[in-house]
């Protein structure tokens, strides 16, 4: 009965790290980051884990002669919001504030809770920032109606395409391309002057900035293979939005 008990709290233990994790890892937390708490858990309840954290898997095992458990990351988009919820759990966690059976229940709960906001809203905040960084990048106040227009656009299409394809270059070469079409169109027809910077403007909500920090903390924490896939994948994204600017451009 002990035994079957401890097997028991050993998957129990396993499901709730390999959770927190995948949860983290999907929400676009550092690797480095992601492995320090889950071994915090760990240690939390006495046990010497080992884990191996990738951008598309981790493997975690409790020791040499227990289970070993494998989960593959397929998903990664951007919710610090969740990443902050699960280090709260890992803290109570850790404090014995909480048990682990509850931990796993909280877990669960931010797995299957959506904390975005609403899709009109992120992509009218979308189209803010846009118009605010045509300003940033000393453009004309006439300017930013386009590149408000531009930014809106250039996300409605990234959020159309992701729900159709899984390929992230497609959607974000798309989106690209539409922001730059639309700020074309404005300057074409006289509701805009300077089209590169309202076409600069329209893409920097596209651009991985959080994507390409976390490569660098990952590099310089020394987790070389997570860094540089992170890198990687900073790169084509950049390539993607670059490739569908140069399209509407080359016809300027």
């Amino acid at each position: 009965m002990g035994y079957e008990k401890n097997e028991k709290n050993d998957d129990l233990a396993l499901d709730c790290l390999l959770l927190a994790g995948q949860i983290m890892m999907e929400s676009g937390a550092e690797t480095y980051r992601v492995e320090d708490t889950m071994l915090r858990m760990a240690r939390s309840q006495n046990l010497d884990a080992q884990s191996y954290v990738t951008p598309t898997g981790i493997i975690l095992s409790l020791g040499e002669q227990q289970k070993t458990k494998i989960i593959s990351i397929s998903n990664r988009i951007t919710d610090l919001h969740k990443i902050a919820k699960v280090n709260n759990v890992s803290r109570k966690l850790t404090l014995k504030i909480i048990t682990l059976e509850e931990a796993y229940d909280e877990l669960s709960l931010i797995q299957k809770t959506n904390y975005f906001l609403p899709i009109w809203l992120q992509i009218l905040m979308s189209a803010v920032s846009s118009a605010c960084f045509m300003i940033l990048f000393r453009g004309a106040w006439f300017d930013m109606p386009a590149a408000f227009l531009a930014g809106g656009a250039g996300y409605l299409a990234l959020l159309l395409i992701q729900h159709l394809s899984k390929v992230k270059f497609f959607s974000e070469f798309f989106a690209s391309f539409v922001a730059a079409l639309v700020a074309y169109v404005a300057v074409r027809f006289g509701y805009g002057n300077e089209l590169d910077k309202i076409i600069i403007s329209g893409v920097m909500p596209l651009v991985p900035g959080i994507l390409i920090t976390n490569a660098v903390r990952d590099l310089m924490a020394g987790h070389l293979t997570a860094g540089i896939a992170k890198g990687t994948e900073a790169f084509l994204t950049a390539f993607a939005i670059g490739s569908g600017v140069a399209v509407v451009v080359a016809f300027h």
